[in-house]
């Protein structure tokens, strides 16, 4: 038996809610809120770190739908827990959430969800909720079908009859509203600080700011808070009688749970870097166009989790199906274009509409239209595929840049991570392109999905123009060159962006297949470099010889010209001079 506190991430977009939950579960016994955020991407930025640093510092996650009432927010709400479910498999979730309506809570039950509270549910049913999902059961209020019975939302919104007085009201509104905006900022401030490379003198700036908002929020605190309420901090009030001893004593001797986010397992591991690495800027910081360019940065982000995550997915399928090495080569090209195909279908919505004139079209199977032209321009291209997924599914070593790379080794997980970037921006870029060809120029589109940059008709089509120059250039001379060369270019995310470098892997069987300008640009780089040494090595003779010439031949021609007629020159002075003094001496 272990006495270890268990622990929590509270995901909730109500400031006011979310710090009321933490404080009340924080002065339960042996439950702690380690971290209790706002957005998806906050949570899942801890849930990277956590996995990086300490798998059993987590036992739980509890969450809300979004702000629970927007039908977009609950869809949302419902693609991240898939997600979370994706990555962190051995994960606990339990959902407390104003939602009863009861097809979004057996939604909720089959994407993985194993617990549901509705807000309002009595501390210490909650208490026992948390619990019994921590421990690897579900707690699913009542029934399903009971949540939407009329009595019982009255029963879940009972109001305490120790109601504190309208003026202890406001002030703790104040209090929980000022502490809200300091959190708010200083979790920024803490992001910020994180950040790679930052200068000595902004850390220190950053980190005064920090004790500042520190100091602020206890001040906060003791000025707002009268000491009944303090009191009240430590009082049951009449309608919540506390804790048994015998949930406290169960609470105090939980059993040791097992490691919940498998970091040990090379998938896991990875898809926590990746996801890290994915709240660097996205901006694009080499010279060659990418599709995804025209997205918004949170476009951009939101595209490349949804392609990670299905990913994951798809990962755990070919896990569960015991496919062999030997037909993993054979369908590496589908595992990509299906792979692409849920990105669009997931991104874009699948019944998702669009009305352009008098068509009222659907997006999304208007862009699966164009499948062959995005597999040949793109995916097809993407390289070491099939490596990475020897690598997660068979446990294979990586042999890159000419060195075999074992399978628990930093160096592989460091490869493997580029070529997991690089896939994830390359299924983008294939997402994109479609769009950029049926509606690039579409208003509804622009609004919802451009960058202010490449909004206007003029920049979007001198934007399509530079990536038609960059296949031009990539199937004639950029990719016959990379061949030759025996590397392929990847695309990374590095903390000031999209970057780009290059590895060393084995070429030749693409090599061979060559044709027409491409193997004449390898043929010309191959002439050169025949001829370059014997080329340098004739100009370097030729440039001798003339050097010779010039100065031992020409050069002391001159130079005897030169002296005899300066010695000319001298001479007939002298003879003047003793003419004149001849002259002289006459008279």
């Amino acid at each position: 038996m272990s006495d270890r506190p268990l622990k929590l991430l509270l995901i909730d977009q109500d400031p006011i809610f979310r710090l009321g939950l933490r404080v009340a579960l924080e002065a339960i016994p042996n439950l702690e809120a380690i971290a209790a955020v706002e957005t998806d991407t906050a949570a899942l930025q801890i849930l990277a770190e956590i996995a990086q640093e300490d798998p059993n510092q987590l036992n739980l996650v509890v969450l809300e739908f979004g702000n629970g009432r927007s039908t977009t927010s609950q869809q949302l709400g419902l693609q991240f827990c898939r997600q979370l479910r994706a990555l962190y498999p051995n994960l606990p979730i339990l959902l407390l959430s104003s939602v009863q309506e009861q097809g979004l809570l057996l939604a909720a039950k089959s994407v993985g969800i194993n617990g549901y509270c509705p807000k309002g549910t009595p501390l210490p049913e909650l208490v026992v909720a948390i619990q019994e999902v921590a421990d690897g059961g579900s707690y699913w209020f009542q029934n399903i079908e009971a949540i939407i019975t009329p009595n019982s939302t009255d029963a879940i919104n009972r109001v305490s009859p120790h109601s504190p007085l309208p003026f202890s009201k406001l002030r703790n509104n104040i209090r929980l509203s000022g502490i809200a905006n300091i959190d708010a900022t200083l979790t920024a401030v803490i992001a910020q600080l994180q950040v790679p490379g930052l200068p000595v003198l902004d850390r220190a700036i950053l980190a005064g700011q920090r004790r500042e908002l520190l100091a602020a929020r206890w001040l906060l605190n003791r000025l707002l808070v009268s000491s009944q309420e303090k009191q009240d901090e430590h009082t049951p009030v009449a309608d919540e009688p506390p804790l048994t001893s015998s949930l406290s004593s169960a609470i105090r001797q939980r059993p040791t749970v097992s490691p919940l986010l498998s970091p040990g397992t090379l998938q896991s591991a990875l898809f926590a870097d990746c996801i890290t690495k994915l709240q660097f800027p996205l901006q694009n910081v080499t010279n060659i166009p990418l599709e995804i360019d025209i997205f918004r940065e949170d476009k951009k982000r939101e595209l490349l989790y949804i392609i990670l995550q299905k990913l994951a997915e798809q990962l755990d399928e070919l896990h569960a199906s015991q496919i062999e090495i030997n037909q993993l080569y054979e369908v590496k090209n589908t595992l990509i274009r299906d792979l692409w195909q849920a990105g669009i279908t997931e991104f874009f919505g699948k019944f998702n509409r669009i009305q352009i004139g008098n068509k009222n079209i659907e997006i999304v199977n208007l862009l699966l239209q164009n499948a062959e032209v995005v597999q040949r321009d793109i995916l097809n291209k993407i390289p070491l595929v099939y490596e990475l997924y020897c690598y997660l599914i068979f446990q294979t070593k990586l042999n890159i840049d000419n060195t075999s790379y074992p399978v628990m080794s930093a160096e592989s997980k460091f490869q493997a991570l580029m070529i997991v970037e690089n896939l994830l921006i390359q299924v983008a870029n294939g997402v994109v392109q479609p769009l950029l060809n049926y509606l690039a120029d579409v208003e509804a589109i622009k609004q919802n999905f451009y960058g202010q940059q490449l909004i206007s008709t003029r920049e979007i089509e001198r934007f399509r123009n530079d990536l038609s120059w960059k296949y031009r250039l990539n199937n004639y001379i950029n990719e016959p060159k990379a061949v030759f060369e025996s590397r392929y270019e990847l695309f990374v995310i590095a903390p000031r962006g999209i970057a780009n470098t290059s590895v060393y892997a084995p070429r030749n069987q693409e090599l061979v297949k060559l044709s027409n300008i491409p193997l004449i640009v390898t043929l010309v780089l191959e002439f050169s470099d025949a001829i370059a040494p014997r080329l340098k090595s004739l100009l370097a003779f030729a440039g001798s010889g003339i050097v010779f010439i010039l100065t031992q031949i020409i050069g002391r021609g001159l130079g005897l010209i030169g002296r005899g007629i300066l010695q000319g020159i001298g001479s007939a002075s002298l003879i003047e001079k003793n003419f004149r003094r001849n002259s002289d001496r006459s008279k």
